[in-house]
């Protein structure tokens, strides 16, 4: 029944995120376009809510805009060469000013906590600090880059242990070396860096985009690093599509479970994102957050509610939890992010050389994307390793599409003596069948 209040819809099915988020660590990316543009008070109020919600959050933030205003009104036009500038004594000094300034005024509205504010009642502390530290760039290509560096390593240790003490620790564009000097960086690599380093669960990077789009159009949800990197080489050098590329393809390589690619533009993304389950942006992961797998045991709930409303409508023969942990072992199932949304099983005549294709099943939300083909072209697998010479399907509402994919109708008399006895002839369900070669 839907509710007079659509945010407690929403709330009840954001609940398993709530749980799932609460101790783990995210770094997340504000790029300093974010910040220009005035966005910055309604991030900081998410980033607020979820600390709130026991997220650990580190927080690397961008000046690029800010930083080229100011050079400027100063007259300063910086050298550049493959996206970076030669960051010398005054270009130098203009970074360190406006990374303390930016600093500032985050950990101001971090502190906010007036009345019929969304931080009213919200004990935040922001913490910054020298966690970076960072070697020059060096000569390249005869360039010397002067104070623009790298990473060299997070100082992993302090920054954990500000965590677990309840506070946010905030990271500027900034490293420092041994010798005490000060390198400008890059803001992704700091992210990527500080998310590597500390294993963080998420690495969130805010930019322009929205995400990544395919040749059509349309929005791509995912992609291994294998599948960005393509379009990463193809990206101009020293763009943010080309940074916060490289920096999801190496956060996925090295240990950070998802990366995602939002835009700052989008009031909604950031907890958009995290609390709903398709998301709203790309994100970049070494393991897939939707895979085609064998069935367990724990997924019987899920298939249960899965198959639940297509027994109410007739289309499938009701199969009780007794029945669903006799025959685990026949199913396939499609996990999206811990939702089963569908579900296909194989059951064996082998005397026969025959196996019955039962139960293939799509949730609603999902159904297209061709889900249903990827599960019968695994069951197909399955049953060539197997040595199966044919593959048949009863259905009473989906003889089309049986069809469409190799099936063709026989008479009962075709199938395994053992199924032809189990026939249900108050169903009438027709009776199709694929050779496998």
């Amino acid at each position: 029944m839907n509710t007079r209040f659509p945010f407690v819809d929403w709330f009840r099915n954001s609940s398993p995120y709530i749980n799932t988020h609460r101790g783990r660590t995210f770094v997340i990316l504000i790029e300093g376009e974010a910040m220009a543009d005035g966005r910055g008070e309604q991030l900081i109020q998410d980033l607020a809510l979820l600390h709130t919600l026991g997220v650990r959050l580190v927080l690397v933030y961008g000046i690029r805009p800010q930083v080229s205003r100011a050079l400027g009104e100063a007259g300063i036009d910086p050298q550049r060469h493959d996206g970076r500038w030669v960051a010398d004594q005054a270009i130098m000094r203009c970074v360190e000013r406006i990374a303390a300034e930016q600093r500032l005024w985050l950990e101001a509205r971090l502190s906010l906590g007036l009345p019929n504010t969304p931080l009213h009642g919200v004990e935040l502390t922001a913490v910054s600090g020298n966690l970076v530290m960072a070697k020059p760039l060096g000569v390249r290509r005869g360039i010397d880059f002067d104070h623009s560096g790298e990473v060299r390593r997070v100082r992993v240790g302090s920054i954990e242990s500000l965590l677990d003490r309840g506070a946010l620790v905030v990271l500027p564009p900034l490293g420092f070396s041994s010798t005490g000097e000060v390198f400008d960086l890059e803001a992704s690599e700091v992210a990527r860096h500080a998310a590597t380093a500390l294993k963080a669960d998420k690495l969130i990077l805010l930019g322009e985009a929205d995400g990544l789009y395919d040749d059509s159009g349309r929005l791509q949800r995912q992609l291994t690093p294998i599948e960005a990197e393509p379009l990463r080489r193809a990206a101009i050098p020293g763009s943010e599509l080309a940074r916060h590329l490289s920096a999801a393809c190496e956060a996925a390589r090295h240990g950070v479970g998802r990366t995602h690619l939002l835009s700052w533009h989008d009031h909604d993304a950031l907890l958009g994102e995290l609390f709903t389950r398709d998301g709203v942006g790309t994100m970049i992961t070494q393991h897939r957050y939707e895979q085609l797998r064998p069935a367990e045991l724990g997924d019987i709930a899920g298939l249960l509610e899965l198959l639940r409303p297509l027994e109410e409508h007739g289309m499938l023969v009701e199969r009780p939890r007794e029945r669903l942990e006799q025959e685990i072992d026949d199913y396939l199932v499609i996990d999206r992010d811990g939702m089963i949304i569908g579900c296909a099983a194989l059951h064996l005549f082998p005397d026969a050389g025959m196996g019955e294709l039962a139960c293939v099943a799509i949730h609603d939300d999902y159904r297209g994307n061709a889900r249903a083909e990827l599960l019968l072209a695994e069951v197909e697998r399955r049953a060539r390793r197997r040595d199966i010479k044919a593959l048949f399907a009863l259905t009473t509402h989906t003889a089309h599409w049986f069809i469409e994919h190799g099936f063709g109708p026989v008479r009962i008399d075709a199938l395994p003596a053992l199924r032809r006895d189990a026939y249900n002839h108050a169903r009438k369900s027709k009776i199709l069948l694929k050779p496998l070669s």
